[in-house]
């Protein structure tokens, strides 16, 4: 269990360099920095909270940290603007923002991979969260759905699933889709 908390540090590490690079910062705005990252990481969702179907909320470690899950309102986009013309503040926020696009990017992509083309993915089952990708938006506005059906194809593997989302049902492939990942484990 600890080599996915490693891994999660490692990826932290690997993208807060890309990140920064050499940017000299004084210790307030490295701080202020950090801590806008340990709000991303602690939002992040890691399973769903409850068994019920109707129920699209999912655990994220926040709720061990404060009870609940940590929600902020999003900041408006600074990544479009060229470094020269922010102010300090907004440099911090736009470190955060370019963290954000490269941690979620990557760590998404890793959860979104599936093992061999050819092996049934006993990653989905009816009652597992995920998250709909969508190329259109961020990750952090990808809708959480139930898995509610699979739709097995003639080779016996499931490359279509039904899905309930806080406002609708849907069908989607599974490439459009990403498995929570304690969702997953919990139902070997």
């Amino acid at each position: 269990m600890g080599g996915k908390w490693e891994s999660v540090v490692k990826s932290v590490k690997y993208h807060l360099r890309r990140t920064i690079g050499e940017t000299p910062m004084t210790f307030e705005e490295l701080t202020t920095l950090l801590t806008q990252i340990e709000r991303i990481l602690n939002s992040r969702p890691l399973e769903p909270l409850k068994d019920d179907p109707e129920d699209l909320s999912a655990l994220t470690p926040g709720h061990f940290l404060m009870g609940v899950a940590l929600t902020a309102p999003p900041e408006p986009s600074l990544l479009d603007l060229s470094q020269s013309r922010l102010s300090r503040w907004q440099f911090i926020q736009h470190q955060v923002q370019s963290f954000w696009k490269r941690w979620s990017t990557h760590y998404l992509h890793q959860l979104q991979s599936v093992s061999k083309w050819h092996h049934p993915s006993h990653a989905i089952s009816i009652g597992s969260l995920v998250l709909i990708t969508n190329e259109a938006l961020p990750p952090c506005k990808w809708q959480l759905a139930r898995v509610i059906k699979l739709h097995p194809g003639k080779d016996g593997l499931t490359w279509v699933v039904d899905l309930k989302t806080a406002q609708s049902t849907l069908t989607r492939p599974l490439t459009n889709l990403v498995v929570l990942p304690a969702s997953s484990e919990n139902k070997d």
